[in-house]
């Protein structure tokens, strides 16, 4: 597993709640354990600590490593 980045929840599942979207650093994928990851057969409401150690961005196949927490936007876009 490649060295988490300064920001991230560090592999720690403990420090995130099972409803927190986090972001891929890297492509900026955001997995939503509302709707999981059907690609992945990762069923909704699953949270991001539960997921499989092999699970990896759907999109650009980063590690969990390089997800930290999703800074949602005001909708106003500031």
């Amino acid at each position: 597993m490649s060295r988490p980045f300064e920001g991230s929840y560090l592999g720690d599942g403990s420090k995130i709640a099972d409803d927190t979207r986090l972001e891929c650093g890297i492509c900026w994928w955001v997995y939503d354990p509302a709707l999981g990851d059907e690609d992945r057969q990762i069923a909704a409401g699953t949270a991001f600590r539960l997921l499989p150690d092999t699970w990896s961005c759907p999109n650009c196949d980063a590690d969990k490593s390089k997800f930290h927490g999703d800074r949602q936007r005001d909708p106003r876009g500031q």
